[in-house]
């Protein structure tokens, strides 16, 4: 119940501000948005769904046979839903892990999978900012884009190198976390119980480095596409607005805006993803273009996530929950 509140709270949050921001005028600038192309972009939705649930195909490698191909879909429709429903996104590898569980996947190999499918989301953004960050040494770019920019991918360079380093050091940490635990008075039990499932998932995520490289490469093209799909609904948004703002500027802002979200530790960073965007977007289009704009994004990108993927998340996590009250209350 606490839960649902806090949700609704930041749902609220979410569209205040675009209504705030834009004004009076905000109704009628969304009233006349194109439907075929919201259409269209929601559309992209369906595919980039399609497309995750054949990157977890392609991760599940020789257990891809314990899942089906529309399984394989809701799985991926209850996560992504489980992550914009849940502080910090918290509550998609968990769904995520528990779905496969009960499809025999054992949950060392689940989180290795969900850890891959992080990494090449990670490797991902590194590479575009890369690219985007080239291209704007070409143009004439403010101060605070640049100083965004150059932070960003700093960011996600650290976040690769820690990574690694955990990789790299794990026995090493493993000491170190029985010493850090030792004031707290953990059992030495609890500390070994730990230390098994983390080298359980070390080696998970070993095989998971070691699949094909064919597979690795399809792997990486897909989540590309993916991306490359669902960070194109803003730019699509603006232009439905009639602005014709870069996709490079377009993709910055998304990617800052949601980890400002992420930071938040709000239910799909709703509120902080749409007061970031807004800061950002509404020096360069106007304030009333930018709340329209935000409005639609997130409609296609978040609402649209909670209104489709909740009733599959209670189809697939709900029913096994709602079976066994029955059977307490039969006893």
């Amino acid at each position: 119940m606490i839960r649902a509140i806090w949700l609704a709270m930041a749902l609220l949050a979410a569209i205040l501000v675009p209504l705030l921001l834009g004004g009076s005028e905000l109704w009628g600038r969304v009233q006349r948005f194109s439907l075929p192309l919201l259409l269209g972009m929601l559309s992209m939705i369906l595919l980039c769904w399609v497309i995750n649930s054949l990157r977890l195909s392609l991760l599940l490698g020789r257990h891809r046979g314990q899942l089906g191909r529309w399984k394989s879909l809701a799985v991926v429709m209850s996560t992504e839903f489980a992550i914009c429903a849940t502080p910090g996104g918290s509550g998609g590898p968990l769904t995520l892990m528990a779905l496969l569980a009960r499809n025999g996947v054992r949950p060392a190999r689940g989180s290795a999978v969900f850890a891959m499918d992080q990494l090449s989301d990670l490797l991902f953004f590194l590479c575009a900012l890369l690219g985007i960050l080239f291209y704007a040494l070409f143009q004439n770019l403010s101060q605070r884009l640049e100083w965004l920019l150059i932070l960003s991918s700093l960011s996600l360079f650290g976040g690769l190198c820690i990574c690694l380093a955990i990789a790299r050091y794990h026995r090493r940490l493993i000491l170190l976390s029985g010493h850090l635990l030792a004031p707290f008075k953990v059992r030495p039990a609890t500390c070994r119980r730990l230390a098994r499932k983390w080298l359980h998932f070390l080696k998970a995520f070993g095989d998971s480095l070691k699949l094909p490289w064919q597979t690795l490469t399809g792997v990486f093209a897909l989540t590309c596409l993916h991306w490359a799909l669902r960070y194109s609904v803003l730019y699509l948004a603006l232009r439905g607005l009639g602005v014709d703002l870069q996709w490079a500027w377009t993709f910055l802002i998304q990617m800052l805006a949601l980890s400002a979200g992420q930071f938040s530790l709000l239910p799909g960073g709703a509120g902080a993803a749409e007061l970031t965007s807004a800061a950002l977007l509404a020096p360069m289009v106007g304030k009333t273009t930018a709340a329209a704009a935000i409005l639609i994004w997130r409609a296609v990108t978040y609402y649209f996530y909670l209104l489709a993927g909740g009733p599959v998340f209670l189809l697939m996590v709900g029913r096994p929950l709602l079976r066994t009250l029955m059977k307490l209350k039969q006893a």
